[in-house]
């Protein structure tokens, strides 16, 4: 069975395996006496949705986010592109932290929403689909595990609102469970595979250009519709892309071909 962190919890992390039904006791709010001290020293994976969620929220080319906000760093020994969330110069506190709070919190990312339940994402050998599950974190500075209140975890996802969160970042972290769960037998990315991972996962802007080439859209067979839609639909675009890497990091039928290898469409 292989297992993955999809927003990595901050340790210590309880090693009791959860469900939407578990029942924690757990909630934040200004009159805590610990409240933001979380967020003064973040480790924080960015999911392709946050950076789409952060670069509608400041209004920033997905470049511009980039090379602003976020840190890359290599998430195997294969080096498969990863972005953290960039923190101030001399130390770990996020750079959304105000005086009154989280300065983007509706469209905080997945790792703030989810705090303190880690999501985990874990595929039995020889099953097709992924089950997601929970981890509980338990920091000495928080105190609001102390709060009087119970709720399961199916209603404290609600009230953070963490439902659009996983559903357009589901296809990007079956791609990773893929990858780790696969291992050797599939072999070793090449660099320009890892350079499309980057793009489709995290430069949107970059990505809508690749996929809307001449060169890409004559090897691929799509209907007028579904052009439009990468056009448009940032989401759409997302989801695109999570099935074209399926297609060229595993090998799957994920996009209709007119012929030309995705390779070659890369390099024009």
């Amino acid at each position: 069975m292989s297992e993955i962190e999809v927003n990595p919890p901050q340790r210590p992390v309880q090693p009791a395996q959860l469900t939407d039904e578990s029942v924690i006791q757990f909630r934040c709010h200004p009159d805590v006496a610990c409240f933001n001290k979380c967020c003064q020293q973040i480790d924080i994976t960015l999911t392709p949705y946050d950076l789409l969620r952060l670069k509608r929220r400041l209004d920033l080319t997905s470049q511009q986010l980039l090379a602003a906000y976020t840190v890359p760093f290599e998430m195997d020994s294969d080096g498969l592109p990863g972005v953290k969330l960039r923190t101030e110069d001399d130390s770990p506190r996020c750079l959304f932290l105000t005086d009154k709070g989280c300065g983007i919190y509706e469209d905080r990312p997945t790792a703030c929403r989810y705090y303190p339940v880690g999501l985990l994402s874990l595929r039995k050998t020889g099953s097709p689909v992924d089950e997601q599950s929970y981890a509980m974190v338990r920091e000495e500075h928080c105190l609001g595990h102390l709060e009087p209140r119970e709720i399961t975890i199916a209603d404290y996802r609600k009230e953070q609102e963490v439902e659009a969160y996983d559903v357009h970042s589901r296809g990007w972290r079956q791609l990773i469970l893929k990858k780790k769960s696969t291992g050797p037998k599939v072999g070793s990315h090449t660099a320009r595979s890892l350079q499309l991972f980057f793009l489709a996962s995290y430069n949107l802007d970059g990505f809508r250009s690749f996929a809307l080439s001449d060169g890409f859209r004559a090897a691929h067979d799509l209907d007028d519709a579904t052009w439009e839609s990468l056009r448009e639909d940032d989401e759409a675009l997302l989801e695109f892309g999570y099935r074209l890497l399926r297609q060229v990091l595993f090998g799957e039928d994920s996009i209709p071909l007119r012929g030309k290898p995705v390779e070659s469409a890369t390099e024009e």
